[in-house]
């Protein structure tokens, strides 16, 4: 992997070791092959760390929300994708999936989105 792909944030979040908040799916041998979910695990774990993932292994998702993004993960047979967003406390992971299409399929959109809300809502209560 190139030194380009992941960069350290300039003004990195208040938490540099953020911790992971699973609403949606995970990351498991199977479906996931082994090299695929160590990629997975890597990839999150910069995220937690501040670095910010960039092209070609994490691409903004701006249909889904402000900060949300996709990892990409390629594995023998499939490719994977988890949708997240970073937030100033935590790593949300909103959802986890086979790629199947060319385009994320509504459905995943609408239930991220869905997940955004209930978790604002639940956060803003406390």
């Amino acid at each position: 992997m190139s030194d380009s792909t992941y960069l350290r944030l300039v003004d990195p979040l208040p938490d540099p070791d953020r911790p992971l908040k699973w609403l949606h799916g995970q990351i498991r041998t199977p479906p996931f092959t082994r090299n695929a979910r160590i990629e997975a695990g890597f990839l999150l774990r910069q995220l937690q760390d501040g670095f910010s993932v960039g092209l070609p292994r994490s691409r903004p998702m701006p249909a889904i929300g402000a900060r949300c993004h996709e990892l990409r993960i390629p594995d023998a047979e499939a490719s994977w994708r988890i949708v997240y967003r970073i937030d100033p406390d935590a790593i949300l992971i909103l959802h986890v999936f086979k790629k199947q299409t060319q385009s994320t399929p509504d459905h995943v959109v609408k239930a991220c989105t869905s997940r955004i809300r209930h978790y604002d809502a639940d956060r803003d209560r406390r």
